[in-house]
């Protein structure tokens, strides 16, 4: 980008310098103008009107004619020395909440960059315009013309976007703005009904120039001696005779289109799903369908590893006593069958100690 002005952003006493880049680009396919019959250039020439000469770039000016039939030359010298406070300064007006600017005033916008050696400032103005939802209204000369214009935040840099002049703008004068019938009301909440539906953002894919992609598939169609298939012709929109018939079947139409862009989305959530199996990986290795209590005890097989070795089936009570071998080890060692009370035996050792003392 190429930096087409430079001043600086005044309000109060702070005086911030910037230089403007263009802030948008048209992309188009160029065309030249031929000759049908053998496709040679046409080529427009410079001349003067006076000496028969043609004239370069360099050597043009610009002329104001008089009433009188007198050209009055300007020179880009002479413009630069307009006795005008914003010939270099893009000075601050007021500053406004952001929709109370109508639209169809804005005209073209560029970058705000900085160019000082301390963008606090800058930044500074930046972030209260953000952060208050409010624009700024300047005044600038630009372009050979002197305009109003809008400083507002775009992206954390300041955006100079220019307005058209209030008289600029065309009133519309149309016969039907002097019809004050009512509108059925059946028929408006069907509108309303309508503008309901489609309400949401816009598909990416009709943010799409298609006439530009049609223009240079012809044009490489053409230079490899192809023709371009066309389409499919549409049907002709048969001519509604009801109104509130047209709107209903708009509507379920718009649904329709909604459901089906709905459904396209769904898919994706499913795999986002399957792109976490790790929580349940290591605790379904080797699950024998039917054993859901056996499944749920292996789960923590860290805890049941030494209470449950060469577990019997059937011996319930046996395997419940085993889980606390360190209690019961001293005790059971050597037990025979059929002796319930076998910690009796312990008694008549006491006793024959006692007739010693």
């Amino acid at each position: 980008m190429q930096s087409i002005w430079k001043g600086s952003i005044s309000f109060g006493l702070v005086s911030i310098p910037v230089q403007l880049f263009t802030a948008t680009e048209e992309h188009g396919i160029a065309f030249h103008q031929v000759h049908e019959a053998d496709g040679g250039r046409i080529r427009y020439r410079r001349v003067c009107t006076v000496d028969g000469e043609e004239v370069t770039y360099d050597e043009i000016a610009k002329g104001y004619e008089l009433a009188s039939g007198e050209v009055v030359v300007l020179t880009d010298a002479d413009f630069a020395e307009l006795p005008l406070p914003t010939g270099r300064a893009i000075n601050v007006l007021s500053f406004v909440e952001a929709g109370t600017i109508d639209p169809v005033r804005m005209s073209r916008c560029y970058y705000c960059d900085p160019i000082g050696p301390d963008p606090k400032p800058y930044r500074l103005l930046c972030e209260a315009l953000d952060r208050t939802g409010k624009v700024a209204v300047v005044k600038v000369a630009l372009r050979g013309r002197e305009s109003v214009a809008l400083l507002r935040p775009h992206d954390q840099v300041l955006l100079l976007q220019l307005l058209l002049w209030p008289d600029e703008v065309r009133k519309p004068r149309f016969p039907f703005l002097g019809d004050d019938m009512p509108l059925p009301p059946q028929e408006l909440r069907m509108v309303e009904s309508y503008i309901a539906t489609l309400t949401g953002a816009v598909d990416p894919e009709e943010l799409v120039d298609r006439y530009r992609v049609a223009l240079e598939q012809l044009v490489q169609a053409k230079a490899a001696g192809l023709t371009v298939p066309q389409p499919p012709a549409s049907e002709p929109a048969a001519e509604a005779v009801d109104l509130m018939e047209a709107l209903r079947r708009s509507v379920e139409e718009a649904r329709r289109s909604r459901a089906a862009t709905g459904k396209a989305t769904k898919p994706g959530k499913a795999a986002a799903q399957q792109a976490t199996p790790k929580k349940t990986a290591t605790k379904r290795v080797a699950r024998i369908p039917g054993q859901e209590e056996a499944a749920a005890q292996q789960a923590t097989p860290r805890k049941t590893a030494t209470k449950r070795v060469a577990r019997i089936p059937g011996q319930e009570a046996a395997a419940a006593q085993q889980a606390t071998p360190k209690k019961t080890a001293t005790k059971r060692v050597a037990r025979i069958p059929g002796q319930d009370t076998p910690a009796t035996k312990a008694t008549p050792k006491r006793a024959a100690k006692r007739p010693v003392r």
